[in-house]
Order: structure tokens, then C-alpha cells, then sequence
């Protein structure tokens, strides 16, 4: 996969990873539409960057998804790589019972729905595109779940479901490439309440996904993600176990 001159949009583009991939694909000739819900922040972030356009938009929201596809879809035409980042996490306990239907319902809509519908929305302009890719940014708990982020594990076990279906469906007719990108523990504010201090730095989980859609390796295991995988092909239950010793 090329990865210059390529139009590309990014949810969740504002801050830690998202802002990171921005940065690193901008600086690499590509133009850049970075997504956010808060205007402030997504404003900041473009001034850290060129060669970019900043939207805000909540990909919860459908409306608001159709209005931002019409206005790709007439603005940017050329675009070709969406990349699904945007994410949502609660660190909680399941024994106490803390609103787990509300977090996990935003949890779902936001790390697995909200990405299939805008990812529907952008399949027709994508098609027309001589090469494009879908980045799924999920994570290693989709493999070995994490009790302390119980739901949000289950999120991205759903989202690694469903692309792996997409890549298989979109390889027959498109052009279109299907990655998913699963990070360990990042430092950044998303990731705080689980000792996001402690993990690699999002411009390393940035580079590694350039890195991999160059290569065209499908499914990218960032740092000891690869460990766990590979742990978890074994034995599923030493996965988890591994997992869980470390909170």
C-alpha cells in the first residue's frame, strides 16, 4: 500500500494515537482530515499539523455522519484511507455492578457500531478509488480480555469480528484494503486510568502502522502484542491469565 499522496481521514484525529497517525501522515504528503467531537481541540491539533482540514463531527451520530460523507464526498473526492480510530473505555469493576449497561452501551456504539456505519457511508467513494484502505484501530484484548476494561475488551473483540469479515468481503471486487492495527498500552490521556504511563508512545504505534500497510501485513500486533497473540493461539486461558496478572 502507498502511503503518499494519499487522501486520508482519521477519527478521533485530535489527540494521542489519532493525533499521532495525523502528524506522521502528514508529514509524509498526504492530506489529512482529522474528526473530533470537541471543536477546541480538534482546532488545536490542526495547528500542529499541514496539509490538513479539521472537522468536527461525532461518528456516533449518523446524521451527522451522512451530513460529513456529502461533504467528503464533494470536497474531497480523492479520499481513500479512512482510518477508525476513535475509541471510548471505561476501567471498572464488574463485581459492583457500576452502570455496566450505560458504559457498555457507549462503548459498543462508539468502538464498534459508530465504525460500521461510517465505514457503510464511505464504501461507495472508497470503490472508486484506484487503491484504498480501511484501518480498524481495535486492540489485543479483542484475543485475551481485560477484567479491569471488561466491556471495552468485548468492543474490540466485536470490531476484530467484523473486519475480519469486511477484508474478506472487500478483497473479492475492491481495490480496498482492510488493516487492523492492535496497540498495547499507550501513553496517552485515553489511557491514563489503566497506567497508560507505563506503555510505548503513540508516534511508535503510528510508525509501526505506515510501517505495516507498506508491507500490506493485515493484521498489526504493535510491541508485546505480538507475545500475548501468539500466547493466545497456544492457550487461550494462559493469554488471559497473562493479561490480568499485570493490573
Amino acid at each position: 500500500m502507498n502511503t503518499t499522496n494519499n487522501t486520508i481521514l482519521i477519527t478521533g484525529g485530535s489527540a494521542g494515537i489519532g493525533l499521532a497517525m495525523a502528524k506522521q501522515f502528514s508529514a509524509a504528503g498526504n492530506h489529512v482530515i482529522i474528526l473530533g467531537r470537541n471543536e477546541e481541540r480538534l482546532q488545536k491539533a490542526a495547528a500542529q499539523l499541514s496539509n490538513v482540514t479539521a472537522i468536527p463531527c461525532d461518528v456516533t451520530k449518523l446524521p451527522e455522519v451522512k451530513k460529513l460523507v456529502n461533504r467528503l464526498k464533494t470536497e474531497f473526492p480523492r479520499l481513500n484511507v479512512l482510518i477508525n480510530n476513535a475509541g471510548s473505555a471505561y476501567v471498572y469493576n464488574l463485581l459492583h455492578g457500576d452502570n455496566t449497561f450505560e458504559k457498555a452501551s457507549e462503548e459498543i456504539m462508539t468502538n464498534f457500531l459508530s465504525v460500521t456505519g461510517l465505514t457503510e457511508q464511505l464504501l461507495p467513494l472508497l470503490k472508486q478509488q484506484p487503491e484504498a484502505a480501511i484501518v480498524n484501530v481495535s486492540s489485543i484484548v479483542a484475543f485475551a480480555p481485560s477484567v479491569a476494561i471488561a466491556t471495552y475488551s468485548a468492543s474490540k473483540a466485536a470490531l476484530h469480528s467484523y473486519t475480519q469479515s469486511l477484508r474478506y468481503a472487500l478483497a473479492k471486487d475492491t481495490a480496498i484494503k482492510v488493516f487492523e492495527l492492535m496497540p498495547p498500552l499507550v501513553d496517552t490521556d485515553f489511557s491514563k486510568e489503566i497506567g497508560g504511563e507505563n506503555g510505548i508512545k503513540p508516534d511508535v504505534v503510528a510508525a509501526a502502522l505506515i510501517t505495516g500497510m507498506q508491507q500490506d501485513v493485515y493484521e498489526l500486533h504493535v510491541g508485546d502484542t505480538a507475545q500475548i497473540y501468539q500466547l493466545s493461539l497456544k492457550s487461550p486461558q494462559d493469554a488471559f491469565m497473562a493479561m490480568n496478572s499485570r493490573s
